[in-house]
């Protein structure tokens, strides 16, 4: 093999391995620079109560990571696989609608069928919140959505955004998918009270998720499924998710836990419990074989081979 060999593939375009590597240090210099630029600003210079636990802390990494991984994405796209802005699964495709309405579906029925197993179980019961006023619970419903969205956005454009469609063109779908499931855990395993199983529950999510983006081959299915899981466990269920509930202070229903933390998932929430992994599992599986989930052919031949780089072979 010569040198060319080791950054060049068949294609005449840069490895996979090479191309990810481009997009995390352009994800790291923007976060670093002007990410870190902008958060100064926000945090000295406008008095909008920034600080780590307010909605603002939550919501202000969420868009500068969802403008980031959108930007890198389409530029490394573009200039390094010759492809449309499209090919991130991003645009309002053919289906777009469809596969959304079905994700936020699929995820709400998902986390329902979590909840409902540790119910049978007796683990945990619920029943309206009569503490918060009924403007609280509308305003938590709310505020909590679009936090909910943008977060979901941002994570599914970084992780099953360019990172994963790289390595699905160069034949690597299985590879991409455990070292994003991965990668995902990883970034998930400092959240309060996490633990070994929520870091598994976490990776299987990540799984889920990519199974999800490779069934329909954008990003609507997943962000669907990703923001309707998180948004009815924490705004409507009144659990905690990832260790996180100051986004939703005055949910719709309160919860009482009274089985096994293996089966609930204790403080960190249900994805921190068995219930989690049992329907994460189900679900994908649903997920997979669902003929009404497929991607359109232009989608379909965007993301799954390279295009061979013409001007190297005619040069």
């Amino acid at each position: 093999m010569n040198l060319s060999q080791v950054f060049l593939n068949q294609n005449k375009r840069l490895r996979s391995g090479w191309r990810f590597a481009v997009f995390m240090f352009a994800m790291v210099l923007l976060t670093a620079i002007v990410g870190g630029i902008a958060g100064a600003i926000v945090y000295y210079y406008l008095p909008l109560g920034f600080s780590e636990n307010s909605l603002l802390g939550f919501a202000f990494p969420g868009l500068t990571l969802l403008c980031f991984s959108i930007l890198v994405g389409w530029l490394c796209g573009k200039y390094l696989e010759d492809l449309p802005f499209r090919a991130l699964g991003c645009w309002f495709t053919r289906n777009w609608a469809r596969d959304l309405l079905s994700g936020l579906i699929l995820g709400a029925a998902s986390i329902s069928f979590a909840v409902l197993i540790t119910m049978i179980f007796g683990g945990t019961s619920f029943q309206l919140n009569r503490e918060s006023g009924q403007s609280a619970i509308v305003l938590t419903l709310a505020v909590s959505l679009l936090i909910f969205a943008i977060g979901a956005a941002a994570e599914e454009a970084f992780f099953r955004g360019y990172m994963l469609q790289t390595f699905s063109r160069a034949k690597l779908v299985l590879f991409g998918i455990v070292f994003t499931s991965l990668f995902f855990g990883y970034t998930h395993n400092a959240n309060p009270s996490a633990n070994y199983l929520s870091f598994f529950n976490t990776v299987l999510a990540g799984a889920w998720f990519g199974a999800a983006y490779l069934k329909t081959r954008t990003l609507w299915l997943v962000f669907g499924l990703h923001l309707s899981w998180n948004w009815f466990q924490g705004a409507v269920l009144g659990i905690n998710v990832s260790g996180i509930s100051e986004i939703t202070r005055s949910p719709l229903l309160q919860p009482t836990f009274s089985g096994s933390t293996f089966l609930t998932g204790g403080d960190y929430g249900i994805e921190g419990g068995i219930a989690c992994t049992i329907a994460l599992i189900f679900s994908t599986l649903l997920i997979w074989f669902l003929p009404i989930l497929k991607p359109t052919e232009e989608m379909l031949a965007l993301t799954s081979e390279e295009k061979p780089n013409r001007e190297a072979v005619t040069n």
